[in-house]
């Protein structure tokens, strides 16, 4: 990650510093926020175990992907679900399967560690899997579409093992989600700087795992879905899994363990309690007043800031606090850097607001998207195209303007104007081009709908241009937020945050469903067909995605305001 921005403001207040020393971590059993290195099975440093970590995750991309990509498609295809019913609730279990690594971050950090972790939660994935397995193999695998009219709901038995084996899914991959990648990270000694050199490598390994496994998904898993058989293409996501988790078990005797080192939440609780608590209690004007714990000198300290006062009774001394100096009692009176670390937590609310806008129009991609391309011309010269494979091009596109981004575009900025885009402007560009996607869409949809009264078919390919626009703003947007969230975080709320910066594409999904429904219960009033209906040629999916892209264009506005505020506050991370 890179080093943090340096933030004006126009008072005394120093830039923010970044302290360059190796990550301690929190001790959960010290309430004063304590930090100790963490606890390894010894075992020498080579490529093996994270070789087997990186097969895994290429195989998991593989299997999620797989059961993801397509299943809006599968919804209406073999279940017989209408399209609004099928895109809110795919977002919804796409916003699930991003909320459960938030979960799976917690219990990994302070029960279970990312081993075990992983294990659990690969027995609850693989079970899911095959239970969608199961339930294609007693449904119509027939990928034409249905009749709008002749279309039957499939049986409530048959629907349940569906969607009860994709949330067993959506938890266990949450779990593996959280765990995988720190794992694969604590197989380096950071003590090394050969090792940290080659953990720089398997971060982008890592990246380059997950970019394989949803390009292979999205086109050869969903071609065999599409034109062979469903219940195929799902048994071929679950063979990955199960290879994956026996790859993953002979690898035992190569890991190194870490044990569970605990959670900041714990931290964050006492300073809320310990507020309440001195509710009626004055803070006093002099910071160096309010209590700082030398229990252990190796933490590394934050400095007092004027924000959140109301948070700072936490770290006002009262006459029963000193009565009792045991440093474990922090849910009576905690120190600053407790409460700096909560207050940081609440810098990042307002731009992590405008994230959820954001990936509710960015998960449009695997719903309406598919939707639209499904009546469009999907063949391309002799070939036929599945809509949900266009996402292949989506991901390539990220993978490739991720390399041209830090290989042209950042050196030419800097010959040109010697000036580097801060992560802040990168952010609100990549929110400043879902717009334009949005539009584009909303656009493509218009002429779709003009060519279909004329009896014609717009080729698939016209969708190209959207999807490249997104994945620009995905670029942007959603891979410089978890730099910026993991960057800001203090050493002992770096894991939390990362998940914190995920949970936006969960809630980004969620709010997507809840859009979807309620155009839906707005717009088939009176016996109209609605935005959204079974035949997109009846219904108006162009307003749709001119909703989204008035409400992108408020959230950027609304992001700009927020970016300018947030350049206004500093933290001074102090020895």
């Amino acid at each position: 990650m890179e080093a943090l921005d340096s933030l004006e403001r126009g008072d005394e207040q120093s830039p923010l510093l970044v302290k360059s020393e190796p990550p301690r971590y929190y001790n959960d059993e010290t309430s004063s926020g304590a930090y100790q290195e963490p606890q390894f099975q010894h075992k020498p440093t080579d490529w093996k175990a994270p070789a087997i970590i990186l097969g895994f995750e290429c195989l998991e991309s593989m299997a999620y992907n797989g059961i993801g990509t397509n299943l809006v498609v599968y919804l209406r295809t073999v279940l017989n679900g209408s399209n609004a019913s099928n895109a809110a609730n795919v977002a919804t279990w796409h916003g699930t399967s991003y909320f459960t690594p938030v979960i799976g971050a917690i219990i990994a950090d302070t029960y279970w560690g990312n081993y075990k972790t992983i294990w659990i939660s690969l027995i609850v994935y693989l079970l899911g899997m095959i239970l969608i397995s199961f339930s294609a193999l007693t449904l119509n695998s027939s990928s034409a579409l249905c009749e709008v009219h002749s279309c039957q709901t499939s049986s409530g038995t048959k629907t349940f093992l569906l969607f009860f084996g994709l949330y067993l899914v959506s938890f266990g991959s949450g779990g593996v989600r959280s765990a995988l990648l720190p794992f694969g990270a604590q197989q380096f000694n950071d003590e090394k700087p050969v090792d940290r050199e080659k953990k720089g490598q398997f971060f982008s390994w890592f990246y380059v795992c997950v970019i394989f496994g949803a390009i292979t998904s999205s086109t050869f898993i969903v071609w065999i879905q599409e034109n062979i058989d469903w219940a195929l293409g799902f048994g071929i996501a679950t063979l990955c899994i199960m290879l994956a988790s026996g790859g993953f078990l002979l690898g035992r005797p190569t890991y190194r363990l870490q044990t569970p080192i605990g959670s900041p939440l714990k931290s964050i609780c006492q300073v809320l309690v310990a507020s309440f608590r001195k509710i009626s209690i004055e803070v006093p004007t002099n910071s160096n007043l309010l209590y700082e714990s030398n229990y252990n000198i190796a933490q590394p300290k934050l400095a007092h800031t004027n924000e959140f006062r109301f948070l700072d009774k936490a770290a006002t001394i009262h006459d029963s606090d000193v009565e009792d100096s045991d440093p474990k009692s922090s849910w009576k009176i905690c120190t600053v850097t407790q409460v700096e670390e909560l207050k940081i937590l609440l810098r990042f609310v307002p731009i992590w607001t405008t994230s959820i806008i954001f990936t509710a129009a960015f998960s449009q991609m695997q719903t309406t998207f598919v939707q639209q391309g499904k009546v469009m011309d999907t063949r391309i010269g002799s070939f036929s195209i599945p809509p949900a494979s266009l996402y292949s091009f989506e991901v390539i596109t990220v993978m490739a303007w991720v390399l041209l981004y830090n290989k042209v575009l950042v050196p030419t900025i800097r010959c040109c104007f010697s000036y580097d885009l801060s992560q802040l402007q990168r952010m609100g560009i990549g929110r400043f081009l879902i717009i334009i996607g949005m539009a584009t869409a909303a656009y493509l949809e218009k002429m779709r709908l003009d060519s279909a009264k004329n009896g014609e078919l717009i080729s698939i390919a016209r969708q190209l241009p959207q999807y490249l626009i997104i994945a620009v703003a995905e670029a942007f947007s959603l891979i410089t937020q978890l730099e910026f969230f993991y960057g800001q975080a203090p050493e002992s709320m770096k894991s939390m945050c990362s998940a914190f910066a995920l949970l936006t594409i969960s809630l980004g999904n969620y709010l997507s469903s809840l859009i979807i429904t309620l155009v839906t219960v707005m717009t088939t009033t009176e016996g109209k067909p609605g935005w959204i209906p079974n035949d997109l040629n009846e219904g108006h999916l162009d307003y749709y995605f001119w909703s989204l892209t008035g409400l992108c264009t408020v959230n950027f506005i609304v992001y700009l305001a927020f970016a300018k505020n947030y350049t206004l506050k500093k933290v001074i991370l102090e020895s």
